[in-house]
């Protein structure tokens, strides 16, 4: 009876044979692996809403976990240059290294947005594959959820038929979602907003909205009082009708242009969890649309 326990216990320590233990940079990304996955995957998010992914510590508890993976989903387009790098190195983990299969990254298969045509450190943090933010365009998301579904087969092949049944069911969920979705947000075309940061292009590109202003003068530089004056000023001949940050931006700037020119201040949830009612991806753009109906009325 002893020797049976012991066995028991060391068969409940290994992993299933056929799940994979997946490693999502971002909040968006993991919440899609456990969408296409199920209960045949382990997803571990590197960040939170909470945090600036392009800045963020490649801290031991990373490393543990990159150690243990069989897939890493990144945003990519250089979105996690400053960390993601150091952590796969030091992971020692062959299966993650970049080009290998157990290495995914979504920009890859999405057309990107802001493809700079001159790259200068003068301009700010620009990133050279274009605009890393894509997951706010729900179409990216199918199509990266397309691509994702196939590299969890290739990397489980026993569950590859689950994996594809689970993305079949998702994109004909989301597909009505979005129909749903841009039906709603019809009044927001041609609204002109302020953005702390270029967060929103994507966002923007789908809904139609006009970004006349950004808070950072430059990329990844902070808002200064003598940019803020600018946008202020240019209220008077180009006047927004909002200013839109994330969870993880500083609140100051835009409560500062707020109560200068009585526009809303409007917090988006930007990834999953960034707020109470974003709790997956469905609720990630259904709460970004009720936001932007609210400040807009």
């Amino acid at each position: 009876m002893k020797r049976l326990f012991s066995l028991l216990l060391m068969l409940a320590a290994l992993p299933a044979w056929a799940s994979l233990n997946v490693f999502a940079t971002v909040p968006e990304w993991a919440s899609l692996a456990r969408e296409i996955g199920g209960d045949k995957v382990k997803v571990y998010s590197a960040t939170n809403a909470f945090q600036d992914p392009h800045r963020i510590e490649a801290k031991p508890s990373l490393l543990a976990q990159a150690r243990q993976a069989n897939l890493l989903v990144a945003a990519g387009a250089d979105l996690e240059i400053g960390w993601l790098p150091l952590v796969i190195r030091d992971s020692g983990n062959s299966a993650i290294q970049v080009g290998r299969p157990g290495y995914f990254e979504a920009a890859n298969y999405v057309s990107r947005l802001d493809i700079p045509t001159v790259l200068d450190r003068a301009h700010g943090d620009v990133h050279a594959a274009g605009n890393p933010h894509i997951h706010l365009d729900p179409r990216n998301v199918l199509k990266v959820g397309e691509a994702l579904a196939a590299r969890m087969a290739e990397l489980d092949a026993p569950n590859a038929a689950a994996y594809q049944a689970a993305y079949k069911l998702f994109a004909g969920k989301w597909q009505a979602a979005i129909g749903r979705w841009e039906k709603e947000a019809a009044g927001l075309r041609g609204v002109p907003v302020l953005v702390h940061h270029s967060s929103f292009v994507y966002l923007s590109a789908w809904l139609g909205l006009k970004e006349v202003g950004m808070l950072e003068p430059k990329p990844g530089v902070e808002p200064s009082s003598g940019h803020l004056g600018n946008l202020l000023a240019r209220q008077q001949s180009a006047p927004a009708k909002m200013v839109l940050r994330t969870a993880y931006n500083q609140e100051g700037p835009s409560q500062w242009i707020a109560g200068k020119t009585g526009i809303p201040a409007v917090l988006l949830p930007y990834t999953v969890g960034g707020t109470n009612e974003a709790k997956d991806l469905f609720g990630l753009f259904d709460d970004t649309l009720q936001r932007l109906q609210k400040a807009v009325r």
